[in-house]
């Protein structure tokens, strides 16, 4: 069995490099060199941000348990921090708007560079301090970036199209590439190098550090709405007015909200899927070939979105029916025969689950850039912040109930929950379509609520 792990991984790999060197005349797109200095600014900070995200995953839950927490007391500082990237995360988030996303991005480094350092102290109080940090964090890497990348993209005047190209390779480089690179280079120091499990989280915080002088030192300050006549209260009920009020942004943040669930529900039992009795199987080796499939849909995405014919609205539909149906597989797989695990082989149940896991993160890959894309025409440049971080407040809710009621939950019934929040995304996708092409997007309507005149415009979902 070891061989089908090295055939999948390989398979993927080879897809990868064939689709990023073989670009045909329709997958070009025509930029201009101040664009590609621009872009590649860009990536070169996102990727440190990323890895230094990245490398506090791994040792994580082993760190508390070294300083002699149990799971139970671990559970709770996870929820304090997804409790955090909810309240704390998204009022923070928000200030991004109205203070610069500059420097809200400065303050990412900040505080996520604070959490690092709090894992040098076994007491239970400071480590929740470490959590509500990350979870501010968290908030600040979800929003400020990708709307301080928009606004400077669209204020030095470069084509719309040309936003396609950084967001594909954003997810390729950011969530596949360097999330790989980080799994490794934590693996080495604690591991090969047999550095405390602490480590990783200072290797964090270098790379955190080297980012924000990039930050300071070549980016321009950008802002959403500056006037100081709108206070967060004002800029609150703005942005919620602006969500219930245009449908394609309701149905855009309800989209969002399916699949990141689902995908929490993916990356919390694959493990268990395929494992079933805690069975010994190469984790390690498995999550690096999730990660190459979430390249490979980065990569078709930039192939799709670059074609003119082709609308994202459309074949996105397709995309999450896809993964709605891999979501199915450990359900149906269990009547093919359990995953179990014999000298690391899986049966081929756990085959056909492990093959439909690797197609579910392929369309996580394509689903990204689409996201990014679809807000990046669709949420008013006002409130930009405001309304992603609005965005995430399901998911953050959701994820506390299920860390607090963690026994509750059978792996069943949570697959389960996936496809049908999955196949809700593919329904609410295709009314997405039905409006995109029915009307144009109406740039005053932001302004018109933002003034609260009664002539506001509406369209219904």
């Amino acid at each position: 069995m070891v061989m089908f792990y090295h055939l999948v991984f390989g398979g993927l790999a080879a897809a990868v490099m064939a689709m990023e060197l073989s670009n045909t005349s329709k997958d070009r797109v025509a930029i201009s060199s101040a664009f590609n200095a621009f872009r590649n600014n860009y990536l070169v900070v996102y990727s440190l941000m990323m890895a230094g995200d990245w490398l506090q995953g791994p040792y994580a839950y082993y760190l508390y348990s070294q300083y002699g927490y149990d799971k139970r007391d671990i559970g709770r500082l996870f929820i304090v921090g997804f409790g955090s990237s909810m309240l704390f995360g998204t009022i923070v988030g928000s200030l991004a708007d109205k203070q610069g996303r500059k420097r809200a991005c400065v303050t990412y480094c900040i505080t996520y560079i604070l959490s690092c350092m709090t894992k040098h102290f076994p007491e239970y109080e400071l480590l929740m301090v470490g959590r509500v940090l990350g979870g501010v964090s968290t908030s600040l890497l979800l929003s400020a970036f990708e709307s301080w990348l928009v606004a400077e993209h669209n204020k030095r005047g470069f084509e719309a199209e040309w936003l396609s190209v950084t967001f594909s390779k954003a997810i390729f480089l950011g969530n596949g590439l360097i999330a790989i690179f980080s799994r490794l280079l934590a693996k080495f120091l604690v591991v090969n190098m047999e550095f405390d499990p602490v480590v990783p989280f200072d290797a964090a915080a270098c790379f955190l550090a080297i980012g924000m002088a990039i930050i300071l030192s070549s980016w321009s300050e950008n802002y959403g709405d500056p006037s100081e006549s709108k206070d967060l209260i004002t800029q609150f009920k703005g942005a919620a007015a602006a969500i219930a009020s245009d449908g394609k942004i309701a149905l855009l943040g309800a989209i969002q909200s399916l699949i990141e669930v689902s995908r929490f529900i993916f990356v919390s039992l694959w493990t268990l899927a395929l494992s079933p009795d805690d069975e010994d199987i190469p984790h390690g080796f498995i999550s690096v070939t999730f990660m190459m499939s979430l390249m490979l849909g980065s990569t078709i995405a930039s192939r799709l979105m670059t074609r003119a014919n082709l609308k994202v609205e459309s074949y996105m539909q397709r995309v999450f029916a896809i993964s709605a149906f891999t979501m199915l597989l450990p359900i149906v797989s269990n009547f093919l025969g359990a995953p179990s695990v014999e000298d690391g082989s899986l049966s081929f149940g756990g085959c056909i689950q492990l093959l439909g896991f690797c197609v579910f993160e392929a369309c996580v890959g394509i689903f990204w850039p689409y996201i990014m894309k679809m807000r990046s025409q669709y949420i008013p440049e006002e409130a930009r912040s405001t309304i992603m971080n609005f965005f995430r407040i399901p998911l953050n809710i959701f994820v506390c109930v299920v860390f607090y009621n963690a026994d509750a939950f059978g792996i069943t019934g949570m697959f389960g929950m996936s496809c049908i929040f999955l196949f809700m995304a593919s329904v609410l996708q295709k009314r997405l379509r039905v409006i995109s092409d029915s009307q144009k997007l109406k740039p005053q309507a932001w302004t018109d609520l933002m003034e609260g005149g009664d002539e506001a415009k509406t369209s219904n979902i």
